[in-house]
């Protein structure tokens, strides 16, 4: 998997590769082993700093609370 941002707004794809969207057909979920769970960690990590650089000063002040809900949406 890659993730791809957009500086624009600060969206993000995340893409997957056939093999991937295959294991997750069949198993209905990802699973990493601990190195790949640190690399997973890591980009997350780069991910986080840079779409925060590009968000909109309105939606940096959006605060996440355990009981909201966040769901996908189909591509663009």
């Amino acid at each position: 998997m890659n993730f791809r941002q957009y500086d624009k707004d600060g969206s993000c794809d995340i893409n997957f590769s056939d093999e991937e969207i295959k294991i997750i057909q069949k198993h209905k979920k990802l699973h990493f082993d601990p190195i790949s769970l640190k690399h997973f960690g890591n980009a997350l990590v780069r991910m986080v700093i840079t779409f925060n650089q590009n968000f909109s000063e309105d939606v940096k002040k959006i605060q996440t609370l355990p009981e909201d809900i966040v769901e996908g949406k189909e591509p663009k």
